[in-house]
């Protein structure tokens, strides 16, 4: 087994993506981020993708057509004229009963609209990788979670990656999860635009008849294509059945938060893992907290062993499901800790914070330990985010642990006032 730290190291005013990896007992294989998630659809070898290519997902699919054309899948391409078009193919193709994938990002993301909403509430168990960028406009083609936040109330199961190797293994897990007979709800795979997508990093491979077996075949109970038990899916639904489908819906987010865990547990002894709902990091002796997901997680993890050389009694929770919501879990893992600072890499434009600090928020208002919580929006637009910016949170919260309140509950880490 080997672990993966990845970590935004800065020289000279640039960039550099690292990645610390640890003894292995298997050899790595340098590939992005994209050629990861490309890798893990090769041993998944769906049915059937249809995608259309956008910066900065455009090499997953670049690449998985590359395996189709050298004849190492069977499944059937299909090139569309959009994003919209994709998801509409897949919605067919995974109501007719075949194993469905596809990718995008931001504006693809966009122009899906329509059909991300009846993927979810036909309950199809489609697996889209989103490689996370800015939404237009200004026009910007850098990380920020503003896409897949956009779309986190239309039915769709979410999962982030921290790293290129955390993308390659979520994407070969949604697989379990979204076609599991008591979730059927289609699953987006999430990685930071260019910071894990394009960024090269030593990726450990699973042996593909070990992926075969642990995913399994797709069978699917209602076939579009049984002609002798005909269904429909999509018709009209009015005032006399609208809302009960809507609460079955809703009833299987809620059923995927216990059946989620069973499926992790499963991975990670076929795998030699450690996946779960949510990661904590030097976290039980901590009495103040960061709560940050994606590469910036890495970025907090190198900060976090800096200050706790310091005596600083510092920690991190790493969610890697925003849907469905582990409510329990995070009321669990922050009941001890004082102080709180939830990074946000989009805006809700609510005036009342990002996507994860209003939900994080509203977890803890039956805690019976209620910790101070602060929010802090960074990262737009793909702006680097700074082991300085790091530490200014942390002496932000050790402020407010001393003063016992929270001055400004919403706050823009690294933005020109």
């Amino acid at each position: 087994m080997c672990e993966h730290l990845p970590r935004e190291m800065h020289k000279n005013g640039k960039r550099i993506v690292e990645t610390e990896v640890k003894m292995a007992t298997q050899k790595l294989v340098p590939l992005t981020g994209d050629q990861a998630v490309a890798e893990a659809m090769r041993q998944i070898e769906p049915d059937v993708v249809a995608a259309y290519p956008i910066t900065p997902q455009t090499e997953i699919v670049m690449n998985f057509s590359q395996f189709v054309a050298d004849g190492k899948v069977q499944t059937e391409l299909i090139p569309v004229e959009s994003e919209h078009s994709a998801m509409s193919a897949c919605v067919g193709s995974a109501a007719a009963g075949a194993r469905t994938m596809t990718a995008t990002s931001a504006n693809g993301l966009a122009l899906m609209w329509e059909i991300v909403y009846i993927a979810a509430s036909t309950r199809l168990p489609i697996v889209m990788p989103v490689v996370n960028r800015a939404l237009s406009g200004p026009i910007n083609i850098h990380c920020d979670h503003s896409d897949t936040m956009g779309a986190r109330d239309s039915g769709w199961l979410q999962v982030f990656s921290e790293s290129a190797q955390e993308a390659y293994e979520n994407t070969i897990v949604a697989i379990r999860i979204a076609e599991h007979k008591k979730i059927l709800l289609p699953c987006m795979v999430c990685q930071d635009g260019f910071i894990t997508s394009h960024a090269v990093e030593g990726i450990e491979l699973f042996p593909d008849d070990k992926v075969k077996k642990f995913i399994g075949e797709y069978t699917i109970e209602h076939s579009l294509l049984d002609m002798d038990n005909p269904v429909t899916y999509g018709p009209i639904d009015l005032q006399d059945f609208y809302f009960e489908h809507k609460r079955q819906q809703a009833e299987a987010m809620k059923g995927a938060l216990t059946i989620i865990p069973e499926v992790l547990a499963e991975f990670n002894k076929t795998f030699n893992r450690n996946h779960d709902l949510l990661e904590e990091y030097k976290l039980s002796d901590a009495d103040i907290a960061i709560v940050a997901t994606s590469s910036t997680a890495g970025t907090v993890k190198a900060t976090i062993d800096e200050l706790r050389k310091q005596g600083m009694k510092v920690g991190l929770l790493k969610p890697r499901f925003f849907r469905p919501f582990p409510k329990e879990r995070f009321v669990k893992s922050l009941s001890n800790i004082k102080a709180i600072a939830v990074l946000d890499r989009s805006d809700s434009f609510s005036a009342q914070g990002g996507p994860w600090f209003s939900e994080i928020k509203a977890a803890l208002y039956e805690s019976k330990k209620q910790p101070l919580i602060t929010n802090y929006i960074f990262g737009l637009g793909g702006r680097d985010i700074f082991p300085e910016n790091i530490k200014k949170v942390y002496s932000d919260l050790e402020a407010i642990k001393k003063a016992g309140k929270v001055k400004s509950l919403v706050n823009y880490l690294g933005v020109r006032d």
